[in-house]
């Protein structure tokens, strides 16, 4: 399924999605000498995403991801392996075996998951997998201190640092592991296949009147006593912008996902709604009312017809994520197909994952992808 050249074109797109100027990179050039030393170095200094100064192995072997759920996707992708994945949350255990990740990296199903749950790590747990290195959320800092006083080198990584801008914020994911494993860092192709859709998409967006832009709810979780979406500072208010659309829920000014009630989605009425993969629910549970006591029928999107699942390919779609650009193409010709009528979105992804993975995927996989199962929410 992988041609020779992966290695290459795969980590391209790791780094996926963004403009490599929030790299940070060093305009002066190290002298000959500093950088012989620096390549006889057996570790690696970098600076995490919450500023601490950490010393890692120069060539990590094990790997243990707490709970920055999207990494080890990522991972995955950058060393076109999951082979150095020994640990990461349950999660993201259920998110693989649900979409393409535990397919395309089998050896990913083997890492251990009863280390961390939610944010509580079991040390003694966690030693028994001799971690190398631990990425961890840079919003649970008591994590790093714990990990820290362990003695084991501990990364924090950020998914809120750069506004919710799934672009940037996996360009600045990249950028760190590019600095911890200089030798897998292809940023260039995979930034300029991003900018490229990103491009493609504003230039059929970027003259709608707000009359034309359509009015989209995300709802992130659901279940009998909760729904939460995305205001203006989560994922959710990032895809509809990047697509030309509206948040309905913009207003909202809750960081992570808002509780709102039926009421607020009364008043609003969006005339779609996107169900993200860290809920169970289904379209048809709307369509139905299957879920709580709650009643959807007088919501114009649900009247429509117009509820859609994100999609799941190497992770959750509604995060930063190896699938970005394929999702962005996705919403934009579901938000407005008119506009996008051009898009073949299997031929888009099978084309997507072949130049930047080196993957080649049957129909069936790619449209998988859009297909996403209930089961993908576990663990939430």
């Amino acid at each position: 399924m992988r041609n020779a050249k992966r290695i290459c074109a795969l980590l391209l797109t790791a780094c996926m999605i963004l403009p490599m100027a929030a790299c940070g990179k060093a305009k002066t050039e190290a002298s000959p000498a500093a950088s012989a030393a620096a390549s006889d170095s057996a570790t690696v200094t970098v600076t995490d995403h919450n500023g601490n100064q950490v010393t890692v192995p120069k060539n990590a072997k094990r790997i243990v991801v707490c709970d920055i759920y999207p990494l080890p996707s990522v991972l995955s992708v950058f060393f076109d392996s999951a082979d150095r994945i020994v640990g990461m949350p349950d999660v993201s255990m259920s998110a693989a075996k649900s979409g393409l990740l535990g397919q395309l990296y089998p050896n990913i199903l083997k890492a251990e998951t009863g280390f961390i749950k939610g944010t509580e790590v079991n040390t003694e747990e966690l030693m028994k997998l001799k971690p190398d290195v631990v990425f961890y959320s840079a919003s649970s800092p008591a994590i790093g201190e714990q990990l820290k006083a362990a003695g084991v080198p501990a990364i924090a990584i950020s998914a809120s640092k750069w506004n919710y801008d799934c672009v940037e914020t996996l360009n600045q994911w990249i950028a760190l592991l590019g600095q911890i494993f200089p030798e897998n860092d292809k940023t260039q192709v995979v930034q300029d296949y991003s900018e490229k859709v990103m491009k493609r998409i504003s230039d059929k967006t970027s003259t709608l009147t707000d009359e034309q832009k359509k009015r989209v709810f995300f709802l992130f979780k659901y279940d009998d006593t909760t729904i939460s979406t995305s205001g203006e500072h989560f994922f959710g208010n990032w895809w509809a912008e990047s697509v030309g659309a509206v948040n309905v829920a913009k207003e909202l000014t809750t960081d992570n996902a808002a509780p709102v009630t039926m009421e607020q989605i009364y008043s609003w009425n969006p005339e779609m709604i996107f169900v993200t993969n860290f809920t169970k629910a289904q379209p048809d549970d709307l369509y139905n009312n299957t879920i709580g006591a709650n009643d959807w029928s007088a919501v114009n999107a649900v009247k429509n017809k117009q509820v859609y699942k994100m999609p799941l390919g190497m992770y959750r779609s509604y995060t930063p994520g190896a699938d970005t650009p394929v999702t962005l193409l996705w919403m934009a010709k579901t938000v407005y197909p008119d506009l996008f009528s051009d898009v073949d979105i299997t031929k888009e992804t099978k084309d997507y994952y072949k130049a930047v993975f080196g993957i080649t995927l049957t129909d069936e996989q790619a449209n998988s992808i859009f297909k996403p199962v209930s089961a993908a929410a576990n663990g939430f």
